[in-house]
């Protein structure tokens, strides 16, 4: 009994979750841990050999051995870069006046109603 661990292989798209708990043997790795977990008959689109995987949000390879009570994630591709979305919505409340136009931070209302 004490040659086996309990781990939950987590993986979401917007329209649907899987959190899967099992059991594998001590020394299983991530990659293992995935395909035991039966996440790939469920998901199809998942290219294992392409996807970053991780353990508790740090990504990691898929070779690395797993411990008792790893979650493992399957993580999507970006669809977009995270860089580029926030600098897009920095513009945005620039223009709408949300932002300052110099510290791109929030606008200081006692300086705006200061000007008398």
């Amino acid at each position: 009994m004490d040659d086996l661990i309990n781990v939950e292989v987590a993986y979401a798209t917007p329209e649907k979750q899987s959190l899967i708990e099992l059991t594998v043997p001590v020394g299983s790795t991530v990659e293992q841990a995935i395909m035991a977990s039966g996440v790939l008959d469920i998901h199809p689109e998942i290219e294992l050999k392409k996807a970053k995987v991780g353990v508790w949000n740090r990504v990691v390879k898929p070779s690395l051995e797993v411990n008792n009570g790893d979650r493992i994630e399957v993580y999507r591709p970006l669809i977009a870069d995270p860089k580029e979305v926030r600098k897009r919505r920095a513009e945005k409340a620039i223009q709408e006046g949300r932002a300052d136009k110099v510290t791109g931070g929030r606008p200081n209302p006692l300086k705006a109603g200061a000007k008398n």
